[in-house]
């Protein structure tokens, strides 16, 4: 039976008292908090994406590195990581451009309660989401990976498409070989038709069949 890996939210504040009053806020709805008091910290016990990492809830402001500046380290990285951001008065604009670098949410102090339990449960859902994203990405490149690269070739026209006449053509030739290939990228990738191949390969990638690379 399938479990949901329990998820935490990683709080990053140098404010004491305020991380105080979140964590027991969090804590009473049943959510396990990890804090640090600044992005240094954050970063030096993290080398890679903690595998419970639900949310970043950050604070847009802080000394020496900003949330901003902890959020463009994260993506320099390649980390996929949910952020909400927490911003003070006249932040607005930071806060602007922290969603369009990719945050989930944006709160400004002094926020209620319950905005941001529901930023939280929000960015926590994308981050679950973006998981299943990823471990059906996972899955459809494994079986893809599985064919040679002619069959690579075949594949990608086959999704395209072209029948096999018009793949022989292209690729230089018979046509009784591209039935072969067909047939081999079929058992190979577990699909049925054309139609399933062109679904996992955009699956895998979703530029796969962008008419440039043709």
């Amino acid at each position: 039976m399938n479990t949901i890996q329990k998820l935490s939210i990683y709080l990053v504040d140098d404010d004491a008292a305020f991380r105080r009053s979140l964590v027991f806020l969090l804590d009473s709805v049943g959510w396990d908090v990890v804090e640090y008091d600044s992005a240094e910290a954050f970063l030096a016990a993290h080398d890679s994406v903690p595998d419970d990492l639900g949310c970043l809830l950050l604070d847009i402001r802080m000394p020496s590195m900003s949330g901003l500046a902890l959020q463009q380290e994260l993506l320099s990285r390649g980390w996929c990581a949910a952020i909400v951001f927490m911003t003070g008065h006249g932040d607005v604009e930071m806060a602007v451009q922290a969603m369009k670098a990719g945050a989930c949410d944006f709160l400004e102090k002094p926020f209620k309660d319950q905005a941001l339990l529901d930023a939280v449960d929000h960015a926590v859902r994308c981050t679950r989401e973006k998981r299943r994203e990823n471990r059906r990405q996972a899955q459809a490149q494994s079986l893809l990976d599985r064919l040679s690269p002619r069959e690579r070739e075949v594949a990608r026209l086959v999704a395209l498409g072209d029948p096999n006449k018009v793949v022989a053509h292209k690729l230089g030739i018979s046509e009784k070989t591209v039935h072969v290939h067909r047939q081999h990228i079929m058992e190979k990738t577990e699909v049925a038709n054309a139609a399933e191949l062109t679904r996992l390969m955009l699956t895998a990638d979703a530029a796969a069949l962008d008419l440039e690379q043709t």
